[in-house]
């Protein structure tokens, strides 16, 4: 039976297949348009488990909003070339709304959300057939409070949500904090919400940094009273380079070793805890500062910090809960 190129596409419009996909699955079915829409949706499964094993890296992350109640959807493809693909944009935005309206609280319950009466797992597998790329629901994030706001960065590869406490606050003051959180990537809250390993590490490289300084220092002062420079015998290497070079002899760079042994070993078994607790608190409160939200300086007035902006903004408004969803690097 020859197909007709109106019901190609019309096909096509129904599914947003290739037009060579629908007019094949019209010439299979005999022009049975609900028959080659199945065929379709059977071939995006098969692509689906061809790809299985293949890397989605790419993809698209937006935010959205309603009273009390924010999310973020990570659709994620294969390549940016399909990332950027006005469809495949449609079909985020499509997931990021049903679960806005379904306050959904998981990855699973998203999937299952329907779209046009079927599943989003079900519809992203419509799309993997339209595209021949491996898709996936990468990540799912929500945030719940009397006040919420999102933003997403240029590109829709980073977006960010968070609630304040009081409700019916300016949607561009929770964009702001929004946009903190997109910039600055805090690990918390406040110190309060870090959780207790982030700390516990933080502090345990704080304290080997400072006795790693507390060394140096000493074996740098007793090199120079030796009337060595503590820059040419900084590591072996420098010290066989320096001695290639003829800028430091053999009996120069064996007394060197010697002092560093030994001056190394004397300072690193007396060295004072307490001053190392005091320096090593002292690191981690700058941790705090540059790691918690509300601690962290304002990117639009560094004189003041997030905490202080909401103060100002309205007195006891915080920050409850943010997230935040990056497919690129930090």
């Amino acid at each position: 039976m020859a197909v007709s190129i109106e019901d190609i596409k019309k096909l096509r419009t129904m599914t947003g297949a290739g037009m060579m996909d629908c007019k094949n699955a019209l010439a299979e079915t005999d022009g049975n348009i609900e028959a080659a829409i199945e065929i379709i949706r059977k071939k995006g499964q098969a692509v689906a488990a061809k790809r299985e094993d293949r890397e989605a890296a790419e993809g698209c992350v937006l935010s959205g909003t309603k009273e009390g109640f924010a999310a973020i959807v990570a659709l994620k493809c294969e390549t940016d070339f399909v990332a950027k693909n006005e469809s495949f944009r449609a079909l985020t935005k499509a997931i990021l709304d049903a679960a806005v309206a379904a306050s959904a609280k998981s990855l699973e319950e998203v999937k299952a959300l329907k779209l046009n009466d079927r599943t989003v797992e079900e519809n992203i597998t419509d799309e993997i057939g339209k595209t021949g790329e491996k898709m996936e629901l990468g990540a799912y994030e929500y945030v719940e409070a009397p006040s919420v706001a999102g933003y997403d960065h240029l590109g829709n590869k980073l977006a960010t949500i968070v609630g304040l406490n009081i409700a019916g606050m300016d949607p561009q003051v929770g964009r702001e904090v929004a946009m903190q959180v997109a910039a600055m990537n805090p690990v918390a809250v406040d110190r309060d919400s870090v959780k207790q390993e982030i700390i516990e590490n933080e502090l345990n490289i704080a304290i080997e940094k400072t006795k790693e300084e507390q060394v140096k220092k000493a074996v740098e002062v007793a090199l120079k009273k030796a009337g060595i420079n503590p820059n040419l015998v900084d590591s072996e290497d420098h010290i066989n380079s320096n001695i290639t070079k003829g800028w430091l002899t053999q009996d120069e760079a064996d007394k060197a070793r010697e002092i560093i042994k030994e001056t190394s070993e004397s300072k690193a078994a007396n060295l004072p805890e307490q001053m190392i607790q005091n320096i090593a608190n002292g690191r981690l409160n700058k941790f705090f500062k540059e790691s918690c939200l509300m601690e962290q300086e304002f990117h639009r007035d560094a004189k003041i910090t997030v905490g202080q902006f909401l103060d100002q903004t309205s007195k006891g408004l915080v920050v409850v809960d943010f997230k935040r969803v990056n497919l690129n690097q930090d």
